[in-house]
């Protein structure tokens, strides 16, 4: 029963690490052990040109291309005459945001309160038409009505005058751009953007100059690459691409490989719901009010990118009159409870995976501790305490267990040895012993297997969060989300994890007695590379542990 014990517990270690190298071979562009290979990552050097036509369908504006920055767009045969398209930035207190004439898309978008993952001296860029990375936000006007083309995503349009840095004391900022009469129709985009505030008022006002009325529809669109983010870890898997959300199919990841074989499953219309771009500790999502009817698209755009939009009718618009829609652009940082705020569901592109209904919980006690302490590496260490205080009971009875087995080994160990050669008659002897000695094999298992998922769920909390990014706990500790330069807190937890280990019975089987000092070495190499916070965590857990069943062992005479 030992035995068995034991390997359950190697069976959990064993396909842990099997799925931590499956979603490094993943994250690294390699196929899973699990599914299809995926379509090999290509570096985005920009989207394929466009099509002959250059003008998205009403029937395919999802998965219309862009075209590469600075080229001339020919939206309809009377704007045939290539017109170059220009860069214009503006600059608020929290993000420079860089905008192509060309569309009056927002190309670039740098958030100026967080440092880059490779490069700290650089700001973190979200939106982005480079060598690099392409990832875009797109808008455009396409129609049902035969014969008629509207001003989209690749007409040339006209920045209009006005500020173009948010001015001390300023509250907020807005740029406007004008598209030429295109089918009877002008559409000029205003971006309006908050002081301190990362959602952005974009308003669509739609003109009809025609002698008939149109029925122009609206396409809010999301499109990147599908290379994950610069400067993601090989040792854990964070999931970037498409998401949505509809009340009736709620929140819903989308991975490129689905898109890229046609086989992507979400609602395709709704009177409520959003879309998304995801990636570690940033989105982005074109947001809409409720009860407004909405399409929802998704596409392959070309060689390894992709978009996801939604599509919104705007009704009829009468000769010499003016629509005017409103749409929220949310891009920066998936903060938790601002996220909650903007949107239903808003808030699960913090990516807590299958254990959300534990990390949800535990993500707000963690805040509140922030609350009080002032410092997110004392509020994990606090979270730690608590957790442990909870479960203390159900660990008392496992290294209870533990202890008695450990104090019971020596006849363990004996009797295997006059019995080695009669392994029916040593089980039933072992089985005796246990009896005797009151004591239940698998007594261990449970605690460990009931806890499992809190810490799991603690772990992605700490791994998702935003909050991590650049907060500091003492000394040499300066970035929670980031390994420990010195690498201090790994060195404690490896010999943490050691002293546990010796505390525990020596395994009988002199291979499973050396496998057991081997497997500690083994899962704390990993962690010299994981977040300073995510070691943090583990080590205050191994010395609480060590705290409890140190006091355990001495109460049963076993500290000797």
């Amino acid at each position: 029963m030992t035995d068995i014990r034991r390997s359950i517990l190697w069976i959990v270690f064993s396909v842990s690490l099997v799925m931590l190298w499956d979603a490094w071979n993943t994250h690294n562009g390699h196929p899973s052990m699990f599914a299809p290979a995926a379509p090999k990552p290509v570096a985005a050097s920009g989207p394929a040109p466009a099509s002959a036509a250059g003008v998205p369908a009403a029937a395919t504006v999802a998965g219309a291309t862009p075209a590469p920055a600075g080229t001339a767009a020919t939206p309809t045969a009377a704007a045939a005459v290539p017109v170059a398209s220009e860069k214009v930035t503006i600059t608020t207190d929290v993000v420079k945001a860089t905008f192509d004439t060309k569309g009056g898309d927002l190309v670039r978008l740098e958030l100026l309160k967080y440092d880059d993952a490779v490069d700290p001296k650089q700001n973190v860029v979200l939106f982005d038409q480079s060598a690099q990375r392409v990832y875009l936000a797109q808008t455009g006007l396409v129609t049902t009505q035969p014969g008629i083309s509207l001003p989209n995503h690749f007409t040339v349009m006209r920045a209009l005058p006005g500020e173009r840095t948010l001015a001390d004391g300023q509250k907020e900022l807005s740029i406007s751009f004008e598209s030429p009469d295109i089918g009877g129709v002008q559409l000029v985009k205003t971006y309006t953007f908050k002081r301190g505030e990362y959602p952005v008022a974009v308003k669509h006002a739609v003109k009809n100059t025609a002698a008939a009325a149109v029925s122009p529809q609206l396409y809010l669109q999301l499109a990147r690459d599908g290379n994950p983010p610069a400067g993601e870890s090989s040792f854990y898997f964070t999931f970037t691409g498409p998401a949505m959300y509809t009340d009736a199919s709620k929140f819903k990841k989308i991975e490129f490989k689905d898109i890229e074989k046609g086989n992507t499953d979400h609602d395709k219309t709704a009177n409520n719901g959003w879309v998304g771009m995801v990636q570690h500790y940033f989105a982005s999502a074109w947001l809409l009010p409720d009860q407004a009817q909405r399409e929802f698209r998704t596409a392959k755009v070309s060689n390894n990118f992709y978009s996801i939009a939604m599509v919104v009718p705007l009704g009829e618009v009468a000769p010499g009159a003016t629509k005017e829609h409103v749409a929220t652009l949310f891009a920066g940082p998936q903060e938790e409870k601002k996220l909650e705020a903007m949107a239903p569901g808003l808030e699960l592109v913090k990516d807590y995976g299958w254990l959300t209904i534990l990390s949800k919980p535990l993500f707000w006690l963690l805040d509140k501790l922030h609350q009080m302490l002032g410092n997110w590496g004392w509020a994990i260490v606090a979270l730690v305490v608590l957790l442990k205080i909870a479960f203390y009971w159900l660990n008392a009875h496992a290294y209870k267990s533990m202890g008695k087995m450990k104090a019971i080994n020596p006849k363990i160990m004996d009797m295997r040895e006059r019995y080695k050669d009669k392994p029916q008659q040593m089980q039933q002897e072992m089985m005796r012993i246990y009896r005797e000695e009151k004591i239940n094999p698998l007594g261990g298992c449970l605690p460990i297997f009931v806890q499992m998922p809190f810490f799991i769920a603690l772990y992605w909390v700490l791994l998702s969060s935003v909050e991590m990014r650049g907060a500091p706990w003492i000394g040499w500790i300066t970035d929670l989300s980031t390994k420990d330069p010195f690498f201090i807190l790994p060195l404690l937890m490896t010999a943490s994890t050691m002293f546990q280990t010796w505390l525990n019975p020596t395994p009988p089987d002199p291979v499973q007695a050396k496998l057991m000092w081997f497997m500690p070495l083994i899962f704390s190499v990993m962690f010299f590379f994981f977040p300073a916070g995510l070691v943090l965590y583990w080590l205050t857990n191994n010395v609480l542990g060590i705290a409890q069943q140190w006091f355990i062992n001495r109460q049963l005479g076993l500290n000797k």
